[in-house]
């Protein structure tokens, strides 16, 4: 036990945490973080650029400003390295378009009855929850999360690849975006993809092969994971952000569909947020983990080991981790 005399600030700053979600949100919707990447640095420039009230521009960058999001010197403010890179909407990596996904309001309002959860073990949202079949929220989620899942796409298809050459047959499960996929596609120019979501989504990956230039080797496969025939024989199936909706029965189900669509020695690479075995740590995987409880019936962020015994029940042999660098997730490969 530490000796260190006990304060309020840890209580008092998850209880104000809100404000720090919601600061962030107002300053993308009003493009505070565009109005530094164009040198207005000022509370008259800023007001100008975003449309807005200069009380309310310096109490929000003052208070981005305390919180290290962006820096003040002098009365004015700059871009900190972080927003510059991930904020600024002149950057390729700017993350700003999530804001359109990560606060839904229906989403975010079962927070609003979080003990109520926690008492039933399930999320409030209606029916199955995020995963209710044609839920609108995935095609905001494919159209939104290009910046954040862009930068894994390569290294998820290196470790691919890394085991495949040639002409390949690989299964997007749940493609979203479409970018793994994609990503293969555009490094092995003999690579089919079929891609399976809902057809709106699919709308929004299609629209990504066909910018990519891939278009003529990708295939849409409507519908359910749990319903539609996969087909194959595949060489991999990806399942990128997927199995964690689910609990552990249904993952094993839905893998072992997956080893029956792949050819002996295929590859399946899912892309998961995995704790550590203490379920506290990192700080990501234990926040996604509470995502999954307020918007899902079961789903959960499992450990490296629940992962590797669900693989190993559908029949998957060697198990294997890959953390992505500077990612918060890690892709586990398993070879039928």
């Amino acid at each position: 036990m530490s000796d260190s005399q006990p304060t309020p600030e840890k209580v008092l700053s998850m209880m104000n945490a809100y404000q720090q979600t919601a600061a962030l949100y107002a300053a993308i919707e009003l493009d505070v973080f565009g109005a530094l990447g164009k040198g207005c640095n000022d509370v008259p420039s800023i007001s100008r650029h975003c449309g807005a009230s200069e009380r309310g521009i310096r109490i929000l960058c003052d208070f981005l400003s305390s919180h290290g999001l962006i820096e003040k010197s002098n009365g004015r403010y700059n871009h900190t390295p972080t927003s510059l890179v991930f904020l600024d909407p002149g950057s390729p990596m700017s993350m700003g378009s999530l804001a359109a996904f990560l606060n839904d309001s229906a989403v975010n309002n079962v927070y609003r009855n979080l003990a109520e959860v926690v008492r039933t073990g399930r999320t409030t949202l209606p029916g199955t929850g995020t995963i209710e079949p044609e839920n609108p929220l995935w095609v905001t989620f494919a159209k939104s999360m290009v910046p954040m899942m862009g930068p894994i796409a390569v290294p998820l298809s290196n470790l691919v690849l890394g085991e495949l050459s040639g002409p390949i047959r690989v299964l997007d499960v749940a493609a979203g975006h479409g970018l793994f996929g994609i990503e293969i596609a555009k490094q092995n120019p003999s690579a089919q993809i079929t891609a399976l979501d809902w057809n709106q989504v699919l709308d929004v990956a299609s629209e990504n092969a066909r910018i990519a230039g891939v278009d003529d080797r990708y295939t849409r496969l409507p519908g359910s994971a749990f319903d539609v025939e996969f087909g194959g024989l595949y060489d991999a199936v990806l399942l990128t952000n997927f199995l964690h909706h689910f609990d552990k029965p249904t993952c094993v189900t839905l893998l072992k569909k997956v080893h029956r669509a792949l050819r002996p020695g295929g590859i399946v690479a899912t892309l998961e947020f995995v704790p550590d075995e203490s379920r506290t740590r990192p700080l990501a995987a234990t926040g996604f983990a509470m995502t999954m409880l307020t918007s899902t019936e079961a789903g959960d962020a499992y450990t490296l080991a629940e992962l590797s015994a669900m693989y190993q029940e559908a029949g998957f042999g060697t198990v294997a981790a890959h953390p992505i660098p500077m990612s918060p997730q890690t892709v586990i490969l398993g070879k039928a």
